[in-house]
């Protein structure tokens, strides 16, 4: 395991803490102004962060306390006392409802928080729910006295102090290797050091001691889900849900590993089994959701998304959640419930701009351009703050693939790699047309849609080497000393990684856009293989990007000068695949596909060697599950209103113009 330096300091860490809260409890208004200068120098102090909020509270600022303990949770997931001080200052406020939702999440995250079940119980009994209240209260009873070098180490994981959490964990497992609870906690500081195959050795050893130690259980089938060891993992959850069939946590992790192998009428029906002993977990309404969404049951999708509203007014997910279907309609009420949450000054980080976001697309909607484009512009701003990108890099990456290959390499090595054809890549920019493409071929009797894959982006930052994102990479240098069996092994690899995901039809698709920038090691290790490029408008593609907010990844679509190098630099690598890989890849145009689909699908069907098929052309019809933002509009008919959409903001997009200027001062140079 991976160990992480403790932190300098003059001082024990507990005395300066020591200090800071006894200054708390006599001075808030100092402690606030000493930490805010503390925070300037160790800005992912969790404890500081508390401090902060809490000290905000005591000096009469409620409402920007709570704003605070949530954007800290954002920052810092996994430190209990900020969601203890975010319920501190609801029921200051008087929500008490809000309050108690807010206690019951974080006790089922994390269980063995013997303050949260003490306030939980508190909140309770002032709310008038007695029973409800005993339950937490003998929920402390049941957690008992750990010892105390584990509660050190606990609160040192919560904070985030690795290095010094493993100092005192490692030392205690030493000296008590049969505790089971202890290895549990190294095994979890595995887990957050992201050596998830470590930390899976460790809990089974907890389970070889202690079969029955449940949460140890519960966190060897997690891991088992991230090492993507899905059937070990299954027969973990079942051991689990006979042990203990009332420990609902168990079902939602059920749930998780039926998402992760697309099994999701399974996962439906799971969350709905939970929701119906807790009606108010808004985060697994949303999960409903999302499962309702991708298996094309729209209308259910979206009163799962007003329920999760309804449990959490201010979830900005849920909101954007509803305006991503593309194809739902927000009435006056909810652009007003929208405003109030963005004026409300409660909101968290990552709440504002989902909210941002939706409210754009709502206002769009309304034709209030000018509104809907100040909203998308917020929603950027926040969400581009603390995004690890830079264009610069990902134009010295691109620039480094053209020095290294050329038509030499690969004739060499024109018979290297696995030879099936199995697999179709669709790769360019999102927003591009991608999804309508893979549904037009997953409705091929002969071809399988998957989703956007991770494995050859995973394959490929192996290959590089980097531990750290500004790392010097080793790719693709690293290829020339391949071997042929070297690179077979990798397109052997690939097909197994992705079996999982299939059926058995002779070809499948995988819809990872970012793959465009890897054709050449695609061609490498699977020469057989078929590679889509999915192109569209410069300035249509661009914008679509800046008003789409992605779940992950894609973090060169928050500004529109990063998007409109990103796209130039996407069109320059495809200009260089063509020209050192003739014929390798086929490029559709996303509006020449709407305007002629007969012609443009016969001509896609072909180039993938497959004979025609009618199905293709009324691809609305089939019936599968679709993961991306464009799963709603697959499932009707091609329409051109999308063609143009992006007009009605063009005073907007001067920055995107004035970029792409070479693409677009000369016709249709884009296409090629």
């Amino acid at each position: 395991m991976t160990r992480t330096s403790p932190e300098p300091s003059s001082r024990s860490l507990s005395e300066a803490d020591t200090e800071l809260l006894s200054l708390l409890q006599a001075d808030p208004a100092a402690a606030l102004r000493q930490v805010m200068s503390e925070l300037k120098r160790n800005p992912t102090d969790p404890m500081r962060h508390l401090v902060r909020a809490e000290a905000t509270r005591r000096t009469g600022n409620v409402r920007d306390a709570i704003r605070l303990a949530r954007e800290s949770q954002e920052r810092l997931p996994g430190y209990p006392p900020l969601a203890l001080e975010e319920a501190r200052g609801l029921k200051a406020l008087g929500d008490l409802p809000g309050a108690c939702r807010v206690l019951e999440t974080l006790q089922a995250e994390h269980p063995d928080f013997i303050n949260g079940w003490k306030a939980l119980s508190d909140v309770r009994a002032e709310m008038g729910d007695q029973a409800g209240a005993q339950d937490a209260a003998a929920q402390i009873r049941a957690i008992g006295r750990p010892a105390p070098e584990l509660v050190t180490a606990g609160d040192l994981l919560q904070r985030g102090k690795l290095g010094e959490a493993e100092h005192v964990l490692r030392r205690y497992v030493h000296d008590n290797p049969m505790d089971v609870s202890g290895i549990r906690l190294l095994a979890d500081l595995g887990n957050r050091l992201g050596v998830a195959k470590d930390a899976s050795k460790l809990l089974e050893r907890c389970l070889e001691l202690a079969p029955d130690f449940h949460q140890a259980r519960h966190d060897y089938a997690n891991a088992l889900i991230k090492l993507q060891q899905y059937d070990a993992a299954g027969q973990e959850i079942d051991r689990l849900k006979t042990a203990e069939p009332e420990n609902q946590a168990h079902r939602v992790l059920e749930a998780l590993l039926h998402v992760r192998l697309g099994r999701y009428e399974e996962a439906i029906s799971v969350y709905r089994s939970i929701l119906n002993v807790f009606p108010n977990q808004a985060k697994l309404w949303l999960s409903l959701g999302h499962a309702l969404k991708t298996v094309g049951r729209q209308s259910e999708a979206i009163d799962a998304y007003l329920a999760a509203i309804v449990a959490q007014p201010e979830l900005g997910e849920a909101y954007w959640s509803l305006a991503n279907l593309k194809t739902f309609r927000f009435s006056d009420d909810n652009v007003s419930a929208m405003r109030q949450q963005l004026d409300s000054g409660l909101l968290a980080h990552a709440d504002r701009f989902h909210m941002s976001f939706a409210l754009g697309k709502a206002l769009e909607d309304q034709q209030d351009f000018a509104g809907a484009f100040e909203a998308y512009h917020q929603g950027n701003a926040w969400r581009r703050k603390g995004l690890r990108y830079s264009a610069d890099r990902n134009a010295r990456d691109l620039e480094e693939q053209k020095r290294f290959y050329t038509r030499q390499f690969f004739e060499e090595r024109a018979d290297w790699g696995n030879p099936s054809d199995e697999p179709i890549f669709i790769v360019g920019l999102p927003r591009s047309g991608s999804t309508l493409l893979e549904q037009i071929l997953a409705s091929h009797s002969q071809v399988e849609g998957t989703f956007e894959l991770p494995d050859i982006l995973s394959m490929v930052r192996r290959l590089s080497g980097r531990k750290r994102p500004d790392d010097p990479s080793n790719y693709p240098a690293t290829l020339a000393d391949l071997s042929r069996d070297e690179v077979r092994a990798l397109g052997d690899e690939y097909l197994d990684r992705t079996r999982v995901h299939r059926s058995g039809l002779p070809h499948f698709i995988d819809k990872m856009p970012n793959n465009f920038a890897h054709s050449g090691f695609i061609r490498l290790i699977l020469p057989n293989a078929k590679i889509i490029d999915a192109r569209r408008h410069p300035l249509a593609c661009s914008f679509s990007n800046y008003k789409q907010l992605f779940a992950q990844g894609q973090n060169f679509t928050y500004d529109l000068d990063e998007i409109a190098r990103y796209y130039l630099d996407y069109v320059g690598i495809m200009r260089f695949w063509d020209d050192i890989l003739p014929g390798f890849v086929t490029r559709v145009i996303y509006e020449e596909m709407v305007a002629s689909p007969e012609t443009e699908v016969a001509r896609l069907l072909e180039r993938c060697g497959l004979e025609f098929e009618s199905a293709c052309l009324s691809f609305h019809e089939t019936d599968r599950a679709v993961r991306t933002a464009s799963s709603e509009q697959v499932r009707q008919p091609l329409y051109t209103s999308s063609l143009e959409q992006w007009r009605h903001f063009e005073s907007y997009l001067q920055p995107l113009k004035d970029r792409l200027e070479p693409l677009l001062a000369s016709g249709n140079t884009w296409k090629t």
